[in-house]
């Protein structure tokens, strides 16, 4: 017997009261998450029939085909598109994190005041949907837009062409709608900086760049870390803005599933890819983990 809140309590009232507390959250989440996954895993091993329907048949070939074992030998398709999708989420990872940084640090600068307009500024694009502003991007990179125009006075363009298609303009609109997942965490941390270290690093006759490196960084991290995580995870997947902002030139990982439960009507390949593109994030996500957690064994020695 437990005693809660003053209240003794028997095992079966302390399971109801556990059930009725954690039992919609459990529900939601099998429901929605687990039992369709459990799917899309059952789906991958199926093979396609000869009209697009499901058969029922064991088999590895969706696999072997994701990883370029074929009919015809071995053809690097897809495991070029898996390197093109992470070089592409790590891109974008490294620019949101580089404009994170300042940006951050000079929002946790400002005064109360300003620090929660600042804040509400950075999230406003998220009350947007995402397709509404990557075509908004098109109207301001396109020939008769400003940024066109100063690009085109200063030589790296011609006249009346267009900053888009092309993979700068597919960077800059991932960089900008993801700075927010990025920024957020990294804030936090940021507001957190003991200040008296770097002080104390300066004092014992560190330059900024020392400061920055063995003071500043490790305590900004944390978030830096979890911020790279978001962006990453959700970046891997993104085809709408490549397809849009790149002239749909290069198949990412999201186009490659799209195209196999659309057009192709291939279920079971689709499903494949989707159960090892979930594998490669979860293993970056892992390395990820290890990589902070022994750094933060490093800073406690």
């Amino acid at each position: 017997m437990k005693i809660h809140f003053g209240e003794p309590l028997t095992v079966k009232q302390e399971s109801r009261r556990a059930a009725l507390i954690c039992g919609p959250g459990l529900l939601w989440v099998t429901l929605f998450l687990l039992v369709p996954l459990l799917a899309i895993v059952a789906i991958s091993f199926a093979s396609r029939g000869m009209y697009g329907d499901l058969q029922w048949r064991f088999t590895l070939e969706n696999f072997k085909r994701f990883l370029g074992f074929g009919l015809f030998g071995f053809d690097p398709l897809y495991p070029k598109i898996v390197l093109r999708s992470l070089g592409l989420a790590l891109g974008t990872v490294t620019l949101c994190a580089l404009t994170a940084l300042p940006l951050t640090f000079f929002i946790a600068g400002l005064n109360k005041k300003w620090k929660q307009v600042a804040l509400v500024l950075l999230v406003i694009p998220f009350w947007t949907n995402m397709l509404i502003r990557t075509y908004a991007w098109q109207i301001i990179f396109s020939a008769n837009g400003w940024p066109a125009r100063l690009a085109a006075s200063l030589g790296f363009i011609s006249p009346g062409e267009a900053l888009y298609p092309g993979t700068g303009a597919v960077f800059i609109v991932l960089a900008c709608d993801f700075l927010p997942m990025l920024a957020l965490p990294l804030y936090a941390s940021v507001e957190k900086i003991d200040w008296s270290i770097a002080e104390a690093a300066s004092d014992l006759g560190a330059n900024r760049w020392r400061v920055w490196w063995h003071a500043l960084l490790p305590q900004v991290r944390p978030g830096l870390m979890a911020g790279g995580i978001l962006v990453f995870v959700g970046a891997t997947g993104q085809f709408v803005i490549p397809d849009l902002m790149g002239g749909a030139k290069t198949v990412l990982l999201g186009n490659a599933i799209q195209q196999q439960f659309g057009l192709s009507r291939d279920w079971p390949f689709g499903s494949a890819i989707s159960c090892l593109a979930m594998i490669i994030v979860m293993v970056g996500l892992w390395l990820c983990a290890r990589i902070a957690g022994e750094e933060g064994r490093k800073a406690m020695l």
